[in-house]
């Protein structure tokens, strides 16, 4: 982030979001962690009739098995902070033919909702992007209905995923950047389990529960990943199109050597990863 003020940083995180989304489009039935999604639909064992809110929906993938439970008679509202996500959301769901479900703009630190509106929040890779991640768990529960539910997923601590850091480590080893502020919002700022516990019953949730979800990532090859992680990571997006091509060529081979544990002999790429997946009562 280049401002110090809040709600400058803020819009700067909304503008690049937007230009993300194009990436984000073309890899939408790629990258989709059903796994992840599917334990946390499990989490809120949903009956049809029921209001469900996803936050920072992006393609909107765990809300669209959301809506499907829900049936006959309820609903899921799709919210993200982006017009550019909302768009993409809306046309898989055409596509999809999911017809139960209400588009919005929404922010996690102040959600446009009434008190005590929905049954259930889902919110996958969003609350640890945010400045205020203990205003966002606030504002959940205050939309939740008495009894209702939420389920969260964050990434877990970086060693745990190798897919995420190789390409950032690559650049700054040659220069073209530095290393990420670890209190800085970010994909890991709430990968210390008991952090996020402790934001959740803050908030006012109870029976919390918090658990490691295995993430792997693969890819057919070296060029692969790269192409992926230019359209799903706009902070390396932005380092690596401003290099010149043979400094992009030097970050290809840096980056191919880092992935060499993770390479098997036909060139493909196989990678752990690690999410937390976090549930609880309002």
């Amino acid at each position: 982030m280049t401002g110090t003020d809040p709600e400058a940083q803020r819009n700067e995180m909304l503008d690049r979001w937007e230009s993300a989304a194009v990436g984000w489009g073309r890899r939408a039935h790629g990258f989709r962690q059903l796994a992840i999604s599917s334990w946390m639909i499990e989490q809120l064992a949903l009956q049809p009739g029921q209001q469900v809110l996803e936050l920072a929906a992006g393609p909107g993938d765990t809300g669209f098995l959301a809506a499907e439970l829900v049936r006959p008679g309820g609903r899921l509202l799709s919210s993200d902070a982006t017009e550019a996500m909302l768009e993409i959301a809306r046309r898989r769901a055409g596509e999809m033919g999911i017809d139960n479900v209400e588009f919005k703009r929404l922010e996690l630190e102040w959600i446009d909702l009434p008190t005590a509106t929905v049954d259930a929040v889902l919110c996958r890779f969003g609350v640890m992007l945010i400045l205020d991640p203990a205003a966002a768990l606030r504002e959940i529960r205050r939309v939740l209905r008495p009894g209702g539910r939420v389920a969260l997923a964050v990434w877990d601590a970086p060693e745990r995923n190798p897919w995420a850091t190789i390409p950032t480590r690559a650049l700054t080893e040659l220069g073209h950047g530095s290393r990420p502020d670890p209190a800085a919002p970010g994909m890991f700022a709430l990968s210390d389990p008991e952090r996020l516990r402790d934001l959740l019953e803050d908030a006012g949730f109870v029976e919390v529960r918090v658990e490691p979800l295995e993430a792997p990532r693969s890819a057919p090859s070296v060029q692969a990943f790269i192409d992926e992680t230019v359209d799903l990571s706009f902070m390396f997006a932005e380092g690596y199109n401003s290099l010149a091509e043979a400094e992009q060529v030097q970050v290809h081979g840096r980056i191919a050597s880092l992935l060499e544990p993770f390479t098997a002999e036909d060139g493909s790429i196989g990678l752990p990863g690690s999410a937390l997946g976090a549930a609880a009562d309002a």
